[in-house]
């Protein structure tokens, strides 16, 4: 089944693996050092943080990343550079980038008082980290559409590798400061991205314009999607805040548990370079057995994985999240069943929404993920304890919108249609939000 999967796996995916995995290893050493490090209330701004960097910054920029990527990749084809992709794709990232910092800075002393415990040096912090990732997601989508995939998995091996230094050497000097510990996502990847920048530069090159529209014409529905998938991720921590900003333990230990429940995400991020091309191969050739069958082997690895990851965490949880990361002892096994039981889920949304990209029904895709959110918002909103809340919002949210997929692809057609066509994904998955 494993092997199936990994058959389809395109030229260079290993390369990006091997980044991947490092950036992985990154998020949990960080967190880790952090979180022995740190008073409660530091970490838990430092997880604040960390959850709306990787919500904002995957959902809003993993879209022009892989817009990018398949225009460089259609134009490569042609024998045509990259460089007029690049330009109107930096214009559009830097653009979204500039109406985010207006937005973040008018709500300054709110977002400070609020959910940095009167810090404003954070909100800053915030600032820096989202352009960091407008940057690295440009220049990945010029390296993923010119199959430079060594350098692609470079830059995130970089970017990794620089955090665990970093903080590293931040825990041995005895740094206590939170900012310090954010702003390793400003640096990091800043410098994965002057190190990798050479191909991108020498493979530019000119010529006309891109239509904007050929950049803007499927992104509306992709941004949706992809920033709605990291709401329901990642927003159980910010929730968590802003629901009791007196109880700084609850968010610093919800970041750590999820942390540790979404290990699954980080493994089905190797599969899932494979599977949308896989699933879109048989869409556009027009075998129903192949896709279906696909689909279901995709489900059972996910079941599986969310069910071994289960397991370990239920079992372990409540003492790894204190061994690891020094959190605060506030969190039970029945909290941990709640998010294993939501990760699940969520791993059956991923691979049901892959297959209905390969259909090329971005608009219901997105649909399910907006009916998600509410199903969260409103789950939120119990009269229950607030780890509670965010947890059942969470699992909720998560079972909304693979239930809302599944009908959308059972009452969409009967099976793939030949006119979907061939399409190749970047995946971050974002632990601690998305890959981090």
């Amino acid at each position: 089944m494993i092997r199936r999967l990994l058959n389809l796996v395109p030229p260079g995916t290993l390369a990006v693996g091997a980044g991947l995995g490092l950036l992985g290893l990154a998020s949990y050493v960080h967190l880790a050092v952090a979180g022995h490090s740190l008073n409660e209330a530091d970490y838990s701004s430092l997880s604040v943080l960390w959850s709306i960097v990787f919500t904002l910054g995957i959902g809003v920029f993993m879209p022009v990343e892989q817009e990018i990527a398949r225009i460089v990749a259609a134009r490569r084809t042609q024998g045509l550079p990259p460089g007029p992709v690049l330009a109107r794709g930096a214009a559009l990232a830097a653009g979204v980038l500039a109406v985010m910092t207006v937005v973040v800075l008018a709500a300054y002393r709110v977002l400070a008082d609020r959910l940095f415990d009167g810090d404003g040096t954070m909100v800053w912090v915030l600032v820096g980290s989202l352009a960091a990732m407008a940057v690295a997601y440009t220049t990945r989508g010029v390296l993923s559409g010119l199959q430079l995939f060594p350098w692609y998995g470079t830059q995130l091996g970089i970017d990794g590798g620089l955090r665990i230094g970093i903080v590293a050497l931040l825990g041995l000097a005895g740094v206590t400061s939170p900012v310090w510990y954010g702003a390793v996502l400003v640096a990091a990847p800043l410098i994965a991205v002057l190190a990798t920048l050479p191909p991108v530069l020498r493979a530019v090159g000119g010529g006309l314009p891109v239509a904007w529209s050929a950049l803007l014409r499927g992104l509306g529905l992709l941004t949706a999607s992809s920033l709605l998938s990291q709401v329901v991720v990642n927003v159980g921590v910010i929730n968590a805040r802003v629901l009791a900003p007196s109880d700084v333990a609850t968010a610093g230990a919800l970041l750590s548990a999820l942390v540790l429940v979404r290990i699954p995400l980080f493994v089905f991020a190797s599969l899932q370079a494979s599977l949308l091309p896989g699933l879109a191969t048989s869409a556009a050739t027009g075998d129903h057995a192949a896709f279906h069958g696909l689909l279901r082997k995709a489900l059972g690895v996910v079941t599986a994985l969310g069910l071994v990851g289960a397991f370990g965490a239920v079992l372990l949880g409540p003492w790894l999240v204190g061994a690891l990361f020094d959190a605060p002892d506030v969190l039970g096994h029945g909290d941990f069943a709640w998010l294993a039981v939501a990760t699940l889920a969520y791993l059956w949304a991923m691979v049901l929404g892959q297959a209905l990209l390969a259909l090329d029904r971005h608009r219901a895709q997105a649909i399910a993920w907006t009916v998600g959110v509410a199903a969260l918002v409103a789950a939120t909103l119990a009269p229950l304890s607030v780890a509670l809340r965010v947890e059942l919002g969470y699992t909720v949210g998560s079972v909304v919108v693979a239930g809302a997929m599944a009908l959308l692809l059972r009452g969409g057609a009967a099976g793939p249609t030949p006119a979907a066509t061939p399409t190749r994904a970047t995946v971050d998955t974002g632990v601690s939000g998305g890959v981090r």
